[in-house]
């Protein structure tokens, strides 16, 4: 690869981590300390960059230099970051889920692939119960928030403010054509968690338990009702308008890993979820080729359950709504 190949390769990149999908010269001229217009030479390949440049770049924009001049490495960068319990704010962190659901509606060809290990998280959001309850276990149990420390769940409790801003996290996943991964596992851990807060008596009362169950239910009929039709519709629109499409597979042997591959304009990019609510990505071409194959390798191993096998389909939701039913039968209420 020649030094104009690499130039051309690293500014296409940092084009490509760019939101709004411009390279911003401005920037790289204050990152450099030379002028708007020699940047711009240096982006149109008419000025060649020093060793130092293309380090400052490679540094600040954190791209791999092994990868940027081809050298083969074992090693795989992903950026993200770690929440810290200390100074967490949920409401940052769903404005990083807007911030990266725009980013993946803003190129023309894209599809998000799920591996459903669980619930995924933009499904929280059609019910305001489900997202109530996701956002308290959360900051009780995993971030272990001093002021949870004693409370009881209470629907009440959540924030307005935050649930505007998770509408706003739906509303963008609706937009993104996806493909589903899911198993008859994929909504235990959540039942075991309404569980362990019942056991716990976390609850103020079985109603409560039950109102949660109830809103599962709902969901439950939504998806079923959008894996039928093969695309997603908000669920208090009566006319079913088609918003993005869905495909949703169902495998009865393969675990998911809450995982998720993106496809943009030709380029990849994979999310994978760690420590329970973390997450970090990588553009690594070889890292996402394989997180490719692997997902291709388990929707060939699954059935596809949107708009085609009518039976294949009523019978998995059917399996997981007969576990809803049975929980909600096993309440005093």
């Amino acid at each position: 690869m020649t030094t104009g190949e690499i130039q051309h390769l690293l500014f296409k990149t940092i084009k490509e981590k760019n939101n709004d999908g411009s390279i911003l010269a401005e920037e790289i001229a204050k990152l450099l300390d030379i002028s708007t217009d020699s940047a711009y030479r240096r982006i149109r390949g008419e000025k060649s960059l020093s060793l130092d440049e293309l380090q400052t770049l490679c540094l600040h924009f954190k791209i791999s230099t092994d990868r940027l001049i081809g050298l083969q490495s074992t090693g795989v960068i992903f950026t993200g970051e770690y929440l810290d319990k200390k100074t967490f704010r949920f409401e940052e962190y769903v404005n990083s889920l807007i911030q990266n659901l725009s980013y993946m509606n803003s190129f023309k060809e894209k599809t998000f692939y799920y591996s459903c290990k669980d619930l995924p998280i933009f499904h929280h959001y059609h019910f305001r119960e489900i997202a109530a309850f996701k956002w308290f276990f959360w900051l009780k149990t995993y971030f272990h928030f001093p002021e949870f420390e004693k409370k009881k769940f209470n629907f009440k409790d959540h924030p307005d403010e935050l649930f505007v801003l998770e509408q706003k996290v739906l509303v963008l996943y609706n937009q993104l054509p996806s493909v589903e991964i899911w198993n008859l596992e994929s909504m235990n851990i959540f039942f075991r968690q309404i569980e362990f807060y019942r056991d716990s008596q976390v609850f103020n009362s079985d109603e409560d338990v039950y109102q949660l169950y109830e809103s599962i239910g709902k969901l439950w009929g939504h998806l079923e009702k959008q894996a039928s039709l093969g695309y997603k519709f908000d669920y208090n629109d009566p006319t079913q308008k088609r918003i993005g499409d869905l495909k949703m597979y169902f495998n009865e042997v393969l675990l998911g890993d809450n995982n998720m591959l993106l496809e943009m304009d030709g380029s990849r990019m994979t999310y994978v979820s760690h420590t329970t609510i973390n997450f970090m990505f990588t553009r690594d071409e070889a890292f996402n080729l394989n997180m490719y194959n692997h997902i291709q390798n388990q929707m060939k191993r699954s059935t596809l359950i949107s708009e085609v096998s009518e039976r294949e389909r009523a019978r998995f939701f059917r399996l997981i709504r007969e576990k809803i039913e049975h929980r909600k039968e096993s309440l005093k209420v």
